[in-house]
């Protein structure tokens, strides 16, 4: 079914204006801005509405941000009272009821053996800073300082967690080859791909001329995000778990982007039935305002006071409306309903990839969606599967924008177009955003765009 491009209820010169100067006053490290240039200014749920009276379905979610959506009213109703309160709204690391009362709610979603033994640190309100916090804390609890991380991780934008991600230059971190099937680091994929990966990891640990002495912990995202929507194993994750305990290695799970009930289980360990010694939660945890935890076994906990700190660490309406947000998605079985929708969605993008031949794979978990477009077109013997075909992928969020729909891309060469709608997504939304995203391939992939893609060499 076509969807026509929604049409303007406005007049856009204010809108062009602000865009203009944002252009002129912002810095050139703005990223969203420049693949989405809209001005939202009212936002409910799954839509947003732009300056120029556009309204758009929201599959970015603020990088997976908002759990519930746009102003859901429990948020809103957390966020009133907490303000109608007359509570100081900034208080360090104080104790408050609003905090305790987060706590409590955070510790009835962990893995039971893990809340029962945890401690928790307030950081600072991004998620990048719970990762420098995790990775300082296995470090100061091990006395080590080597980390284990893997190929297409991302864990933020501060120099401990660039150091850990995928994109890393300066490299001081070992890094670990992460399964997946359909560009496999071994050429074959499947279970004995995540074997063989499994199998490295274990050899680097045990060789005693491996050159890599006993690290301090080892980060795992359970399923990589920005690396392309790219699931870990589940029988590969409980390896890691394995080889980690066995090695009194740390094992931390960077749950910040599939968290609270994103991948279709509460947190994503769950899939594999993994209890990680340290896990870092930022995003969702917050219903759409700046908060950042660790949460960690107490024999970790080997802080000396003031050992990591952050001003900004006791965010008052942030754990007001996380508290709100992680009972809601608790109550209403909302990671089920991800699971089962998600699964369905997975379906129909898998159906349209059979008469699209420029989708190479379909993956995710949940309601976190990874569609991978190549270039059937290029005949390269060397390599296994098609290469990356970024352009398109641009091409298809440009597309998408057009139809009222907002997409986000990822992976290694930007080539995956990535879905993270809201939890609370109905079947008919689905089948909307589903609709304008086979619309907008089909536009895209008759576009004169210019195919350029990273060679199978590189």
């Amino acid at each position: 079914m076509a969807v026509t491009e929604p049409a303007p209820l406005a007049q856009p010169a204010a809108h062009e204006g602000i865009l203009r100067r944002q252009s002129l006053r912002e810095s050139a490290a703005r990223t969203y801005a420049r693949s989405l240039p809209i001005v939202p200014v009212r936002a409910r749920g799954l839509t947003i509405e732009g300056a120029d009276g556009r309204r758009y379905l929201d599959c970015l979610s603020g990088a997976g941000t908002l759990a519930l959506g746009h102003n859901h009213p429990v948020v809103l109703e957390a966020i009133k009272k907490v303000l109608a309160s007359g509570a100081p709204l900034h208080v360090l690391d104080l104790a408050t009821p609003v905090k305790d009362a987060f706590t409590t709610e955070l510790f009835a979603t962990l893995p039971r053996s893990l809340a029962d033994d945890a401690r928790i640190q307030f950081c600072g309100p991004a998620g990048t800073d719970a990762v420098e916090a995790a990775l300082k804390l296995v470090r100061t609890a091990t006395g080590r300082t080597g980390l284990l991380a893997f190929t297409g991780a991302y864990h933020g934008m501060t120099a401990g967690a660039l150091a850990a991600s995928g994109g890393a230059t300066d490299v001081r971190v070992t890094r670990l080859p992460y399964p997946q099937d359909y560009r496999c680091p071994f050429g074959i994929g499947g279970d004995r791909g995540a074997e063989l990966a499994a199998r490295w990891t274990e050899s680097l640990l045990d060789d005693p001329k491996s050159g890599v002495p006993a690290p301090a912990g080892m980060i795992v995202e359970p399923v990589q995000g920005e690396g392309g929507v790219i699931p870990a194993p589940d029988a590969w994750m409980r390896r890691m778990r394995a080889l980690t305990e066995d090695r009194s290695i740390p094992l931390i799970a960077d749950e910040v982007q599939t968290g609270v009930g994103r991948t279709g289980t509460f947190w994503a360990v769950e899939h594999s039935g993994i209890v990680p010694d340290v896990m870092v939660l930022s995003k969702a945890i917050g219903g759409s305002l700046p908060l950042a935890v660790v949460v960690y076994r107490s024999e970790l906990d080997a802080w000396q006071p003031g050992a990591h700190a952050g001003t900004f660490r006791g965010n008052q309406l942030a754990m007001a409306a996380g508290a709100a947000t992680l009972a809601f998605v608790r109550e209403n079985r909302l990671a089920e309903r991800a699971a089962t929708l998600g699964a369905r969605m997975l379906g129909r993008l898998q159906g349209l990839a059979a008469s699209h031949h420029c989708i190479g794979d379909v993956r995710g978990r949940g309601l976190m969606i990874g569609v991978e477009l190549v270039d059937p077109e290029t005949d390269d013997p060397r390599a296994d599967v098609p290469p990356p075909a970024p352009r398109l992928a641009a091409a298809v969020q440009q597309e998408c924008l057009r139809r009222g729909l907002i997409v986000e891309l990822g992976g290694r060469h930007s080539g995956v177009v990535r879905l993270l709608p809201p939890l609370t997504l109905t079947d008919e939304q689905a089948a909307a955003v589903l609709d304008r995203f086979a619309d907008a391939l089909a536009a895209a992939a008759r576009s004169p765009y210019r195919r350029t893609h990273t060679s199978p060499a590189h």
